[in-house]
């Protein structure tokens, strides 16, 4: 850990920093395990058994969470899922944890079906930005690799949030080979035309049970399938508190932005600044973690400083990188992404 200054009126805060140096100020949050969808590379086409509410953390909890995590110097959250929208109230959640910690960057990451119920909550909620997964628009291809979603439905999401509110828009797809590859200039003119910035990433082996190598694309090979890939050129991202794991590139024609995910080419983990915690409470110190530490019992009993003790683990069991570490069998959508 160390401690900063840098808060107004000199108060020393606690921050998140790991034994390898990286300072964690990242938290992805799950809110629910449940999903309407049933992507082939996030769970099975039966589905899963959900968790029963009781097991799942409260808003309270999570608020109580999110406070603390500020305390401690964290800057952002994401909410994920399973699909956040699924769970009751949750856009008014958002709005009310907004205004209790006013300088924490709030993030959404959805499936995008669900989003044209949404956009008047939206609108005022005081949240930093959407992610939308999107691997295709090819309708058939979609309800294949959904297997029970409507494409219409996630692009009048996407389309009704770039045209009714300002929230920065990122459309995440996961490229593979044979698969969706050939729809890279499609996906960036969708982009465009709806203030989206298009994320292209690399499939990764979350799942031995769906994943294959032969549908995997490096993330050179994807830039060289870039209509003019000659037009774009990297852009110097540090400042940009939004931009993550990816690297950014711009085109010279159009100043369209475009971001590619090395996740297995060149895995970001020398600068991973990031910890998830799972709908039940989990808090995993690394996508790939087995196992993690149980914050519920804690968080429920409204003990601040069990809280803080947990967190602290979980950072101190940090690794170095995921090449290495034991994979446990929790499906895509209980660790929230």
């Amino acid at each position: 850990m160390e401690t900063s200054s840098g808060r107004p009126g000199g108060i020393h805060v606690v921050l998140l920093t790991d034994r390898f140096g990286r300072r964690l100020n990242y938290i992805r949050i799950s809110v629910t395990d449940r999903c309407n969808l049933r992507c082939l590379y996030c769970m099975p086409a039966e589905g899963i058994e959900w968790i029963p509410h009781d097991r799942i953390l409260s808003y309270e909890e999570i608020r109580f969470l999110a406070e603390i995590l500020k305390s401690l110097g964290v800057e952002k959250v994401r909410f994920t899922g399973g699909e956040p929208l699924v769970r009751k109230g949750f856009i008014k959640f958002l709005e009310s944890l907004k205004k209790s910690v006013q300088d924490m960057r709030i993030v959404l990451t959805t499936n995008g079906t669900l989003l044209a119920h949404f956009i008047d909550e939206l609108s005022v909620s005081g949240i930093s930005g959407v992610n939308v997964s999107l691997d295709t628009l090819d309708e058939n291809l979609f309800r294949t690799i959904t297997r029970v979603g409507e494409l219409k439905d996630v692009k009048e999401g996407i389309r009704l949030l770039a045209q009714r509110t300002e929230i920065p828009i990122k459309i995440n797809t996961v490229l593979m080979k044979g698969v969706n590859d050939g729809e890279i200039g499609s996906l960036l003119e969708f982009a465009q035309e709806n203030r989206a910035v298009l994320r292209l990433i690399e499939f990764m082996p979350l799942d031995d049970s769906v994943w294959k190598e032969d549908l995997f694309i490096a993330a050179s090979e994807i830039f060289e399938r870039l209509p003019e890939p000659e037009m774009w050129e990297q852009t110097d991202n540090s400042a940009d508190h939004s931009a993550g794991p990816a690297r950014y590139y711009r085109n010279l024609s159009t100043g369209q932005r475009l971001g590619i995910i090395e996740a297995v080419t060149h895995h970001f983990c020398s600068n991973c600044n990031r910890l998830r915690v799972s709908a039940t409470g989990v808090i995993r110190p690394c996508l790939f973690s087995e196992g993690g530490i149980d914050l519920k019992p804690a968080l429920r009993s409204g003990d601040r400083e069990e809280v803080v003790s947990r967190i602290f683990k979980a950072v101190e069991r940090k690794p170095e990188s995921y090449r290495g570490v034991q994979r446990g069998a929790t499906h895509m959508s209980r660790i929230g992404g």
